[in-house]
């Protein structure tokens, strides 16, 4: 273990806006608001921050033109209703299944409403990474963030059990990675994970096969997983 996840985080150019479409829709809690920058409160731990992109550019879900890279899966107790307060709140349906509803949120990023009888209310199980191998992939972040695989198939992994602030992985065929800070290749989502010390964790950190971007300040440190992902190191706060 290398850091411990923080923050999933969310590009949009009305990041006011979006923080608060998941704010009303799953009744998440405003923790920070700055300049370009606001942080909800999810629950099981989870903080999800909406970030300014000026330049953003939404995903055309679901190619590989402009993808969407990561989307979050929101557990809810019945799906006609969520998605109903999804519209009046502005979100756009994308595909129905049995068991789940694809939708967007303003900003244009899909997520989806996952059907979980008896379920409190909306809850946030976790982001889900695309990628083209999703046990790879699974792998670094387990040695990153020292959460267990948990789950292992074709298509899916997932590190971190279930109400633990787990990620999973799922396979997309002909996956495009980011060219972050490309706008026209935008990251869309990525991850905030804290360390004790920046320097300590950088080498850890390349020596798992992750790339440095300079890009970053005194308090954090950007860089690229094995698929082209950002993610940001961060110095604990104090």
């Amino acid at each position: 273990m290398i850091g411990t996840l923080d923050v999933v985080v969310l590009d949009a150019a009305d990041y006011r806006g979006l923080a608060a479409f998941y704010a009303e829709l799953a009744g998440w809690e405003q923790t920070y608001a700055d300049d370009d920058w606001v942080s909800l409160r999810a629950n099981d731990g989870w903080k999800v921050g909406f970030q300014l992109a000026p330049d953003h550019r939404p995903p055309l879900w679901p190619g590989q033109e402009r993808p969407q890279q990561a989307h979050l899966d929101l557990r809810v107790p019945a799906l006609e209703p969520a998605l109903e307060r999804v519209l009046a709140l502005g979100g756009t349906l994308l595909r129905r299944n049995d068991r789940w509803i694809t939708v967007a949120d303003p900003a244009g990023h899909p997520f989806d409403l996952c059907w979980h009888p008896g379920n409190d209310g909306v809850t946030l199980l976790g982001p889900v990474v695309d990628c083209a191998d999703p046990w790879r992939l699974s792998q670094f972040y387990t040695a990153l963030l020292g959460k267990p695989l948990t789950h292992n198939d074709d298509d899916f992994a997932q590190i971190g059990d279930n109400g633990d602030r787990p990620v999973l992985f799922q396979r997309v065929n002909g996956y495009t990675p980011p060219r972050w800070p490309d706008p026209a290749h935008p990251q869309q989502l990525h991850l905030d994970v804290l360390v004790d010390d920046l320097d300590e964790a950088e080498a850890a950190t390349l020596a798992l096969g992750a790339t440095r971007l300079q890009a970053g300040g005194d308090t954090f440190r950007v860089f690229l997983d094995p698929v082209g992902k950002p993610f940001c190191l961060c110095a604990q706060p104090g």
